[in-house]
């Protein structure tokens, strides 16, 4: 059986995935802390984790008898690039597009 690839636009493409990074942002939690915070089953929760850390968003550190986990925001830079090689298109339209609409206000 192969293993499944995943990558940091997979982890972000779901809601709950992407509030776990942000609850994650402001400290390491344990699992059961991290599923506290959410309305769905500890289960649930834990194949986000797991998800999220087969993307390198999320390591589990060991820390006496509990295992935290906490965000590595190097990934993150993966979606940064990508979001930044379209910022100069999107500049372009959008300051085309009030350039137009600043000429039919007149």
């Amino acid at each position: 059986m192969s293993t499944l690839r995943r990558d940091v636009f997979q982890a972000i493409a779901d809601p709950t995935r992407r509030e776990i990074i942000g609850l994650l942002a402001n400290k390491a939690l344990t699992l059961n802390g991290v599923a506290e915070n959410f309305q769905v089953s500890r289960p649930a929760i834990s194949k986000h984790i797991k998800i999220l850390t087969q993307c390198g968003l999320v390591v589990i550190k060991q820390q006496g008898r509990e295992r935290y986990c906490q965000v590595d925001f190097n990934k993150l830079k993966e979606v940064s690039d990508w979001v930044t090689q379209y910022h100069s298109f999107w500049s372009q339209k959008l300051d085309a597009l009030g350039g137009l609409l600043e000429g039919n206000e007149k």
